[in-house]
């Protein structure tokens, strides 16, 4: 019986799989078990990390935000926090982000300052009006 050569489809199918892996170390990137066994973990922890990124980037704003208005509390003597601020812009509807007010708390700390100012002249000219809010 004649041997019979195989077609391209399979060397194909492993060649794109080790593209993939190529910039892996060691047998996780020549050998073709254990490179579909890493691109599978590869991409589990990537699906995973972008969900993690999104959660450590709204952390960062937030303690930075928090910060900037602690900050000028320090100043002012007044009890003011990141909770009061935000809760006092959808009070206000005033919907922005904390990715914006973080990035105007970096760029321009005045800015941030102005806005949480006129919240509490507002807030202050509120309880005066009706004092049973």
């Amino acid at each position: 019986m004649t041997r019979i050569r195989r077609g391209y489809i399979a060397r194909r199918r492993r060649t794109k799989i080790r593209l993939f892996a190529s910039s892996f170390r060691g047998a996780h990137s020549r050998l073709t078990r254990t490179i579909t066994q890493q691109k599978i973990r590869a991409l589990i922890s990537a699906h995973r990390d972008r969900d993690s990124k999104k959660r450590n980037f709204r952390r960062l704003w937030i303690i930075r935000i928090n910060a900037i208005i602690r900050e000028r509390v320090v100043e002012r003597a007044l009890s003011y926090s990141y909770s009061r601020l935000i809760h006092d812009l959808y009070k206000r509807q005033l919907l922005l982000n904390r990715k914006i007010l973080a990035q105007i708390a970096i760029s321009n700390r005045n800015c941030l300052y102005m806005i949480s100012n006129e919240i509490l002249i507002n807030i202050k000219k509120s309880i005066v009006k009706n004092p049973m809010e």
